[in-house]
């Protein structure tokens, strides 16, 4: 009996215990957030870091620095979603924060030159656009309480295909532009439409780090081309 209660989903579960693994999922979001924030701040910090980063956004090695992410975001993932031990899923959350804060860092390094060079603070720009439509998303999903599994098979084609674009352009030297930039936030309003589905309709009860790092990961993708769409003014 022990076992069955532990692979319910948290929608069969009491309203008690709902609310209360909807806080500890959004919790761990909050602190995935603001550790990422932190080892960004870090990075920073680093020169041989940040020279590092901004040196594997050039030509082919753009490939080292998306190949390593996806890598090691993919093992992040399974650890965080695919295992009921608390401590591999925390270190998942925390290996995932980190491959996306060095990530962030010639994306977000650009963003503080505009603003230095006396544009506008378009990080804190990003950060409340993000924060309000994935907010707003969020909502949807919580006050309807429908279930968007059904976007998978969608969002796997898109990802696919915004994947072959990118290296697309890596080997023909071609900018993807604005309407690509677009078409990712799309994507990743889909994604989070998703991952809160899953956070209602799929995890279990003792999942909460892994539902947080699903959108954890939305989150970020969405503010990643937010930001890269202001980057452009």
């Amino acid at each position: 009996m022990e076992e069955f209660k532990q692979i319910l989903p948290v929608s069969a579960l009491s309203d008690d215990k709902r609310v209360a693994f909807y806080r500890k999922t959004y919790t761990h979001l909050a602190m995935a957030v603001l550790l990422f924030v932190i080892v960004e701040w870090v990075f920073f910090q680093i020169e041989p870091i940040v020279n590092l980063a901004f040196s594997l956004t050039e030509g082919w090695r753009w490939f080292i620095m998306l190949g390593g992410f996806m890598l090691i975001t993919n093992y992040a993932e399974k650890m965080a979603h695919k295992n009921h031990n608390i401590n591999q899923q925390y270190l998942g959350l925390l290996l995932y924060v980190i491959a996306e804060a060095f990530i962030f860092i010639p994306l977000i390094g650009i963003a503080m030159m505009i603003a230095e060079s006396g544009g506008a603070n378009i990080l804190n720009q990003a950060a409340i656009l993000t924060l309000s439509l994935f907010t707003g998303l969020s909502a949807i999903v919580l006050i309807t309480k429908k279930d968007f599994s059904f976007l998978k098979s969608m969002l796997t084609i898109g990802f696919f295909i915004a994947l072959g674009l990118i290296v697309a352009g890596l080997i023909f030297g071609f900018n993807l532009g604005l309407w690509f930039s677009v078409g990712m936030v799309i994507l990743a309003s889909g994604s989070i439409l998703y991952q809160t589905s899953n956070m209602v309709h799929k995890y279990s009860e003792d999942q909460y780090v892994g539902a947080s790092l699903g959108l954890f990961a939305s989150l970020m993708l969405l503010f990643w081309y937010i930001l890269s769409i202001l980057s452009r003014e």
